[in-house]
């Protein structure tokens, strides 16, 4: 790639995950990429094309055999020349390589994210797109896999590209009134004009906002928090719902004293399912300690499951949620007729199995009814709510302030030096770090 002057040193590293491996992917990026490759494998491969080749090292020593692919900047990943070295997965041969390349002149081990760092320098992908990237690496349901996806297609620079244009217009007005007033060519009282359409931005933006919650139960998970009286059955119903053992199920009350927590994959979905210590009066300091723990976790929790025992009572803390779902435990001691008698809205038993694939079918449509429709464009990043907020409330303090004119224009600066935070396009040196050290060495 002629004249790339971005970065001096070549990065190399493994991008193909753990070893040992079937076959095993180094990847370079850099100026030095078409010398490594030639000095390796004793020729350059056409652009694109995967070459078998031996790959030797500076001494004619055979380091392995395998494929070799080359990609001519800018129509590479990074924008820079790049090139992939596809070999045998074995430690000892994958450490070898790595040892070659070290040794070689210009280049370095990569540091984390940084070839997808260095496609951002070169204009190849954008803030937003890097970190849906980072989120598709770390995709633990299909879930989030598809709405990583959807969020690396440019909808998002697009989107506030566009509010970052209607700022940059307001601008470019207030700024021709402030400083051009006695010309008969500038109209006077811009602002007039100006200020209707800032508000309404501000109100875009803070809706767009709004809709973060839904990417927080797609990423974070879809919270359900189990509570009742002691040997209702939370600990056992939890084991049903996971399938396997992970809380202890006892007849002595107050066993459970602290949160147990269990993530469960519904239908693409993931649901964190929490059961709790037994709400009970006359507890310990310890089990008050953890009924504590119970009532925070509800009041966290975005569907809270009051379990209560066939034909007991429960006093329930007020702070639980009025649409909380009351379901009753223990229905193979209950006969039939007798259940007409309860409100609850579901009757299990672990014993049987009796409910528990229906809750568990409740539970998965309530995590995707909240977590929005799919495809739903909404911030994806705490960044991005940070940046976006700050720039509605600078709007907000343009459109509506009572301050002069010269200042209400500042606040404009602000709004729109937000959004440009958000695309990544000014001043955002000290938040990369922290971005991409969310990527595994090789992306």
């Amino acid at each position: 790639m002629k004249g790339q002057t971005l970065f001096r040193d070549t990065i190399f590293a493994l991008s193909s995950g753990g070893l040992p491996s079937g076959v095993a992917v180094v990847r370079l990026s850099g100026p030095q990429s078409r010398d490594a490759v030639h000095r390796l494998a004793g020729t350059l491969p056409p652009p694109r094309e995967l070459r078998h080749a031996r790959l030797r090292d500076a001494a004619g020593e055979a380091v392995d055999t395998g494929l070799v692919v080359f990609f001519p900047g800018p129509a590479s990943f990074t924008g820079e020349d790049c090139a992939e070295f596809h070999i045998h997965g074995g430690r000892a041969v994958v450490g070898r390589l790595l040892s070659v390349l070290s040794a070689s002149p210009g280049l370095r081990q990569a540091e984390a994210g940084e070839f997808t760092r260095r496609a951002l320098a070169y204009g190849k992908i954008d803030l937003p797109g890097a970190e849906a990237l980072a989120d598709l690496i770390e995709a633990d349901t299909e879930a989030q896999r598809r709405f990583a996806l959807a969020n690396a297609n440019g909808r998002h620079q697009h989107l506030y590209e566009g509010w970052r244009e209607r700022i940059l217009a307001a601008r470019a007005l207030i700024e021709a009134e402030l400083d051009f007033a006695d010309e008969d060519d500038v109209p006077g009282a811009m602002s007039d004009t100006v200020w209707p359409d800032m508000t309404a931005l501000a109100e875009e933006i803070e809706a767009h906002v709004a809709g973060y919650r839904q990417a927080e139960i797609i990423r974070e998970g879809f919270r359900v928090a189990i509570i009742g009286a002691p040997n209702s059955g939370k600990s056992s119903l939890l084991n049903a719902l996971a399938r396997r053992d992970v809380a202890i199920v006892s007849d002595e009350p107050g066993t459970t004293r602290d949160l147990v927590t269990v993530e469960l994959d519904l239908d693409g979905m993931k649901v964190i399912v929490t059961d709790t210590a037994g709400i009970r009066e006359g507890a310990g300091a310890v089990e008050r300690e953890g009924i504590r723990r119970s009532r925070a976790a509800a009041r966290d929790a975005d569907c809270v499951i009051v379990l209560v025992e066939a034909g007991s009572t429960m006093s329930v803390p007020a702070d639980v949620p009025v649409d909380a779902w009351w379901i009753a435990s223990k229905a193979d001691l209950v006969e039939p007729g007798d259940r007409k008698k309860s409100g609850a809205g579901l009757w299990l038993s672990v014993r049987s199995g009796e409910g528990v694939a229906l809750l568990l079918d409740r539970l998965g449509a309530a995590a995707r009814a909240s977590a929005g429709p799919r495809g739903a464009l909404v911030p994806f990043t705490v960044r991005q709510v940070e940046e976006l907020a700050r720039g509605a409330a600078a709007l907000r303090m343009a459109a509506t302030g009572t301050a002069g004119l010269e200042i209400r224009a500042e606040e404009l600066r602000v709004a729109g030096h937000a959004l440009g935070r958000t695309l990544g396009t000014m001043d955002v040196e000290e938040i990369l770090g922290a971005i991409f050290s969310r990527f595994c060495i090789g992306k």
